[in-house]
């Protein structure tokens, strides 16, 4: 059995006197999909900075692979808008060479976006650059902070089935934190309920079952999602159309 890349044990955390977590026990190992829902001030992006290195906790022990490399796509990026700045010389800023950067642009099905301004990208297109920058690290673990956050269904869906090509052509684990609870239900081997706690975990079927989800999202969601199970083979292209049946690697945009 693979070790965990990193592992929580009974974390806490506080700021000015305030609990933001407590007793979190999470460990991450290859291959593993987790998805952590919660609430508005539940302590999922604290979560996400402990499992970085950002914040340390107050109490209880994180533990890390040695050297292991985390790559990392944030909510939300803002770039200085009278700076002229390629898709391209973006990556650059990461220190990469230029093959890995193209096979970066490739692996996110972005290759012809390659010198277009990052300020002109749609949301999806930039949510993919971001994907691109973080695959330079050529990541163990990849850590995602509401990852399709403003896409509309179609291309949350382009962006999960990527992240799920990602980590089956890796092997390596994904974290992520997503606000969308029927996209989790299709995108994610394990779902983490965070409330200031681990309120519970499991498969998305087990876990839209269990009371304390209910008590944080209402009945009535937890018993459509109870029912919501959603397979399917196709994959989505970068506009979130549905590819040819089979198809496992994205068209490029055009």
């Amino acid at each position: 059995m693979s070790e965990p890349l990193v592992e929580l044990n009974q974390v806490g955390i506080s700021f000015a006197g305030r609990q933001v977590l407590e007793g979190v026990s999470l460990a991450l190992k290859p291959r593993d999909m987790v998805t952590v829902i919660g609430p508005n001030g539940s302590g999922k992006t604290t979560l996400i900075r402990l499992i970085l290195g950002i914040e340390k906790p107050s109490v209880g022990h994180i533990s890390r692979q040695p050297g292991c490399r985390i790559g990392y796509v944030p909510q939300r990026m803002v770039l200085q808008p009278t700076m002229p700045l390629t898709v391209e010389r973006f990556l650059r800023l990461s220190g990469a060479a230029r093959s890995e950067i193209h096979g970066a642009l490739e692996r996110t099905a972005i290759v012809k976006l390659q010198k277009a301004s990052v300020h002109h990208l749609s949301g999806g297109e930039f949510q993919r650059v971001l994907l691109a920058r973080a695959l330079l690290r050529r990541p163990q673990l990849l850590v995602l902070d509401e990852p399709a956050q403003g896409l509309d269904v179609n291309g949350q869906a382009a962006l999960y089935d990527l992240i799920r090509g990602i980590r089956d052509e890796l092997g390596c684990a994904v974290l992520s934190v997503s606000h969308d609870l029927h996209l989790v239900m299709a995108s994610t081997d394990t779902v983490i309920c965070l409330n200031g706690h681990i309120c519970c975990r499991g498969e998305p079927e087990q876990i839209s079952r269990e009371p304390a989800f209910a008590e944080l999202f209402g009945d009535e969601l937890a018993r459509s999602l109870a029912v919501y199970h959603h397979h399917h083979h196709h994959s989505h292209d970068l506009h979130g159309n549905v590819a040819s049946p089979g198809h496992h690697h994205l068209p490029e945009d055009s």
